[in-house]
């Protein structure tokens, strides 16, 4: 099977301040890499097939960044549509569901987390989310994401204990976005619904993650890579 993949590379990336006044986040360099490089470095699999990534800031030098790859643009220059929305605005690139998504402001040390999705992905599932327990999530700021049951089924009802933190790598149906009316929406409207069923899944990455999303988790992904 052929999984087609976005990587999310159109945010505005306020929290990097200055960093991202002439670039892109997803051009924001970590031992000597742009993170999106980062990012595409596990896309490189038989199993994987278009790669799409959208667009708004900075998106000229995106473009140039990614010339002569076998990479296919989603242009959100018009508007910034967030990750459901975009994914949407993508589909005609992508084709076929499932498709596999990856956000570009983290870094990983160990296994393939693309191959690990892969391998877990079952065909019962409408989801299947790439998480780590909250204490290994490195660069991290802000409570837990998901609980995790035995079944390997994710919920966040209230009351649940919220020790997982999703890392930003899934695999998901897309036949739930066309009921969203909104132009921008997030993912999270997606997860819900599917989350109610019974239908989304998690499974644990047994490398290292670090959260890139403001400039001090910068030394901290760094580190994590012996840099």
């Amino acid at each position: 099977m052929t999984y087609p993949l976005m990587l999310f590379a159109a945010g505005l990336g306020t929290r990097m301040g200055d960093l991202v006044k002439d670039r892109p986040k997803p051009l924001v360099r970590v031992a000597g890499k742009a993170l999106i490089d980062h990012a595409l470095d596990f896309t490189d699999l038989p199993q994987i097939g278009p790669r799409v990534v959208n667009l708004h800031y900075h998106s000229p030098l995106l473009r140039a960044h990614l010339r002569g790859r076998d990479i296919l643009f989603s242009d959100e220059t018009d508007k910034l549509r967030e990750t459901g929305g975009g994914l949407r605005h993508a589909l005609p690139l992508l084709g076929e569901s499932p498709v596999i998504t990856m956000n570009t402001d983290a870094v990983w040390r160990g296994p393939n987390p693309i191959a690990r999705l892969i391998t877990d992905w079952r065909d019962e599932m409408e989801a299947l989310l790439l998480i780590v327990p909250k204490p290994q999530a490195e660069g991290h700021q802000g409570g837990g994401d998901f609980a995790l049951d035995a079944s390997g089924r994710l919920n966040r009802a209230p009351g649940a204990v919220k020790d997982m933190i999703y890392v930003g790598a899934q695999i998901i149906r897309t036949d739930m976005l066309a009921e969203t009316a909104q132009d921008a929406f997030s993912l999270n409207l997606i997860w819900d619904r599917m989350l109610a069923r019974g239908g989304v899944y998690g499974t644990v990455y047994n490398g290292q993650w670090c959260d890139v999303g403001q400039p001090s988790s910068i030394p901290l992904a760094e580190e994590m890579l012996h840099v």
